[in-house]
C-alpha cells in the first residue's frame, strides 16, 4: 500500500509528527512494533507524564552541536503543547522547577495523541515489526513488515533510543541510519544512576536522600541525591550523569546551604562530638558514615585544623569516582545518536537522503530530567511533520 509518509515508531515524537502531517492532508502510516503506542509515555513521570517544562531552552540539552535544537524548540514551544492539553481539557499541575504533570494519568496524553491522529486521518499499525527498509529506483521508500509491504515518499524514523528495554527499545533507528550512510554519535545511557568505582561505597546508606549540589563536566545541579546499594541516584545524580567526562567523577556538596567558613566557625564554638555535630546537618546514618572512626567521639572544638578542614572538605566537596552506570535498563534516555551534522535543523530531514527524517530520542539531542525530552519530541516531530 502506498502512503505519502511512513513513520516508524509510535512514541511521542512519531505520533506528534503524524498529527502534523495528517493535518496537512498527507496520507500517513505509523508503524509500532509494540502492541500499543506510547508505552514510554504511559510509564513516564510515575504514570502522570511530565509532558513538558515551561523553562525549556537550548541550554537544557546535550548534543555535539548545542545550536541544532534551537530552531525546532523556537517553532514549537511548551506553551504550544500546553494549549493542546488545555484544548483536550486535561488537568495538569507544576510539580517543581517548571515540570508539568497530568493531574490524573499519563493515559490522558496518549488518548489525546490518538484522538488527534484519528481526526487527522492517520493510520496506525501496532504489533508490526520492520525487518527491512529499502530505497526504490523511483526514490520512494519500501518498508517490509510482518504485516505486509508498504511504500512512501517520505520515511520518518522515530524509534527512540536504547533506554527502557522493558518497553521494547531497539537499535532499529541506528541501523537504518548506517544503512543509508549517515553518521551516528556513539551512544551511552543518560539520566542514569551511577555505580561507585571502588565497589565498597556506602551501601549502609541505601535509601537515604540528601539535598545536594552535584557538579560534573562543568555543570551543577541542586536537587536531592539518593544513596543506593551500589552507588548513587536521585534527580541531581541523574542530571549529572549526562555530563560525565573522562575523569569519570562527580563532586558533591552535601551541605549546599552552609558555607565552608560558617561551618568552621560553628565547629569552633561547640563541644559536641564530631558525629553529633554533623548530625545537626545530615541524616544520622549519613553523619556517621562521613565521620572517620577515630574522630567520632572527639569534641569539635578540639580537632586540629588539619582534621577539621579534611572532615568538612569531604562533606562540602565529596569527590565520587564512578566505575560505571546502571546501564540502559535503568537509564531514562540515550545520549548520542544520529549526528546533527547529517540533518537539517529546520526540518529534521537527512542532508544525504531526500525524504528521510530522524526525530526524537534517536537524534543526538538529549534533554535534562524534568520534561525536556518530551518537549524535544514534540518540537522535532512538529518540524518534520510540517515538511513531509
Amino acid at each position: 500500500m502506498k502512503y505519502d509518509a511512513i513513520i516508524i515508531g509510535g512514541g511521542a515524537a512519531g505520533l506528534f509528527c503524524a498529527i502534523q502531517a495528517g493535518r496537512r492532508r498527507r496520507k500517513v502510516l505509523v508503524i509500532e512494533h509494540n502492541a500499543q503506542v506510547g508505552r514510554k509515555i504511559l510509564i513516564s513521570g510515575g504514570g502522570r507524564c511530565n509532558f513538558t517544562n515551561i523553562h525549556t531552552s537550548p541550554s537544557n540539552f546535550v548534543s555535539q552541536n548545542p545550536h541544532f535544537c534551537k530552531s525546532a524548540l523556537a517553532r514549537y514551544t511548551p506553551q504550544d503543547f500546553i494549549d493542546l492539553v488545555r484544548k483536550h481539557k486535561i488537568e495538569y499541575y507544576e510539580k517543581k522547577l517548571g515540570q508539568l504533570f497530568c493531574r490524573e494519568s499519563s493515559r490522558q496524553i496518549v488518548d489525546m495523541l490518538l484522538g488527534e491522529c484519528e481526526q487527522a486521518g492517520v493510520a496506525i499499525s501496532t504489533g508490526c515489526a520492520v525487518p527491512e527498509v529499502k530505497r526504490e529506483a523511483d526514490g520512494r521508500f519500501a518498508v517490509e513488515t510482518d504485516k505486509g509491504a508498504f511504500s512512501s515518499g517520505s520515511l520518518v524514523i522515530a524509534t527512540g533510543g536504547l533506554s527502557f528495554s522493558k518497553v521494547g527499545a531497539t537499535d532499529l533507528g541506528y541501523r537504518v541510519a548506517r544503512q543509508f550512510g549517515l553518521r551516528a554519535v556513539e551512544t551511552r545511557p543518560g539520566l542514569v544512576p551511577l555505580v561507585f568505582a571502588s565497589g565498597k561505597g556506602f551501601s549502609s546508606l541505601a535509601g537515604i536522600s540528601v539535598d545536594s549540589l552535584v557538579e560534573a563536566g562543568g555543570q551543577e545541579f541542586r536537587e536531592n541525591i539518593l544513596f543506593t546499594h551500589r552507588g548513587l541516584s536521585g534527580p541531581a545524580i541523574l542530571q549529572a550523569s549526562n555530563y560525565l567526562d573522562k575523569s569519570r567523577s562527580v563532586s558533591i556538596d552535601l551541605l549546599p546551604e552552609e558555607s565552608f567558613d560558617a561551618l568552621i566557625e560553628s565547629a569552633a564554638d561547640t563541644k559536641q562530638t564530631v558525629e553529633n555535630f554533623l548530625g545537626r546537618y545530615l541524616p544520622s546514618r549519613c553523619a556517621e558514615a562521613f565521620t572517620p572512626a577515630q574522630l567520632r567521639t572527639r569534641p569539635m572544638n578540639q580537632l586540629s585544623k588539619k582534621d577539621l578542614t579534611a572532615l568538612l572538605e569531604n562533606i562540602k566537596s565529596w569527590r565520587v569516582n564512578v566505575g560505571e552506570t546502571e546501564g540502559y535498563h535503568k537509564a531514562e534516555v540515550t545520549l548520542g545518536g544520529i549526528s546533527t551534522d547529517e540533518l537539517s535543523s529546520q526540518t529534521m530531514e537527512s542532508k544525504r537522503v531526500p525524504g528521510l527524517y530522524f526525530i526524537g530520542e534517536v537524534v543526538d539531542v538529549t534533554g535534562w530530567l524534568g520534561g525536556y525530552n518530551f518537549q524535544w519530541a514534540w518540537a522535532s516531530g512538529f518540524a518534520a511533520g510540517q515538511e513531509i
